[in-house]
């Protein structure tokens, strides 16, 4: 038995809106999740800013 164009329209575009509406729920879960790595920004690593032989290091461009 054929299967009508609609029919399969609409059920590309219903499986298409679940795909939408579980994406926007992991982007609303990733959104409520504390970030706790990046929470320390604000406080630089001691051993990023000198050299093993205790000499300060320079900035660089990809230090910014």
């Amino acid at each position: 038995m054929a299967v009508s164009q609609t029919f399969k329209k609409r059920e590309r575009e219903r499986a298409r809106r679940e795909r939408q509406v579980e994406k926007a729920k992991k982007k609303a879960e990733r959104k409520l999740e504390p970030k706790a790595p990046s929470s320390t920004e604000g406080a630089p690593n001691p051993n990023d800013l000198f050299d093993e032989n205790g000499e300060r290091r320079e900035l660089d461009f990809h230090d910014f």
